[in-house]
């Protein structure tokens, strides 16, 4: 009795391809990801097909999309992933995570939230590798071979989960020796007489940091503007002008001193962006807790530590 492709049994290889191909939505980073070429991708994507008898992918504005036959796939495929890793375990039984994360942050959460968040994972798993991108930019519309992006401001993407990670603060900051040779402003009138250290006003993608300026002080002109927020600090610190800084990097330097504290404070929004799929990797889920719980432990640096008149932005 011959066996019709629609009932043929799948090949747990092209399962763990589909699983590959659903979490990132593009053939070429599942194929970095599991070692193999393209084309082998697209042949094994194909013979997948042929023994459920119908497609599980279909292409989509944002990349490749799974089918509701490629969900079920995918169900089936993390049940096959699982069984694999279950072999893997440390002392007492407990479960190993091993692969590579790949996220996107700002420059300031991948240096003082992303990177201690992440080495508490690897002391437990070392064998979960992130690689972290500075960016400062909207989430991407093309799920790409990102499994994580935390972006400023509630993004606007779809077949993603967005989740808010915790609010921050903007404020001004000036160095001693700035308000030593300037007049410190006593007035949010009073800063269109001196110059503001920001983003580069023609290169900034995130609504939220582009209005952020314009709520207090639109007059102000610019003095050194980077996409660095680092950059800003620095500046700041050697007397470039006045900065719009994160709080919890500003506080960082006691050089650096608060200007109008009770008028200007912007909070705004870290948010996550994963696919569903991919929350469900184990080595994922873990470095997104661990985030969730950086940006609790630090929510009082985050937001500043002062009572003052905060403006939130939507």
């Amino acid at each position: 009795m011959s066996v019709t492709p629609a009932t043929a049994r799948p090949n747990p290889d092209d399962l763990l391809v589909l699983l590959a191909v659903g979490r990132t939505g593009r053939y070429v980073s599942a194929a970095d990801e599991l070692g193999l070429n393209h084309t082998t991708i697209s042949r094994r994507i194909a013979a997948l097909e042929h023994a459920l008898g119908g497609r599980v992918l279909m292409r989509g504005a944002s990349g490749w999309e799974l089918t509701d036959l490629g969900r079920e796939a995918l169900a089936a495929a993390e049940t096959v992933e699982a069984a694999v890793r279950s072999l893997a375990s440390g002392a007492g039984g407990a479960r190993v995570l091993e692969g590579v994360v790949r996220m996107s942050a700002t420059d300031g959460f991948s240096a003082y939230l992303a990177a201690p968040a992440i080495a508490r994972v690897q002391r437990d798993h070392p064998k979960v590798t992130v690689e972290i991108i500075t960016a400062t930019r909207r989430a991407s519309l093309q799920r790409s071979s990102l499994d994580i992006e935390v972006v400023v401001g509630k993004p606007q993407v779809r077949r993603a989960e967005a989740i808010p990670l915790g609010d921050y603060t903007l404020a001004l900051y000036a160095s001693e020796s700035y308000l030593a040779t300037h007049d410190s402003p006593a007035s949010v009138a009073d800063l269109s007489r001196h110059p503001l250290v920001y983003f580069i006003d023609s290169m900034l993608q995130v609504d939220d940091l582009d209005l952020a300026p314009m709520l207090f002080a639109p007059t102000m002109r610019e003095s050194i503007s980077s996409t660095n927020v680092f950059v800003h600090v620095e500046a700041t610190r050697a007397a470039a002008g006045i900065g719009l800084l994160p709080c919890f990097m500003a506080d960082r330097h006691p050089d650096l001193i608060r200007v109008l504290p009770d008028e200007v404070a912007v909070r705004l929004t870290y948010w996550l962006v994963t696919r569903a799929e991919t929350l469900r990797r184990p080595e994922v889920a873990a470095i997104v807790r661990a985030l969730r719980t950086q940006v609790l432990a630090d929510r009082e640096a985050l937001l500043g530590g002062h009572p003052g008149a905060d403006e939130q932005l939507d």
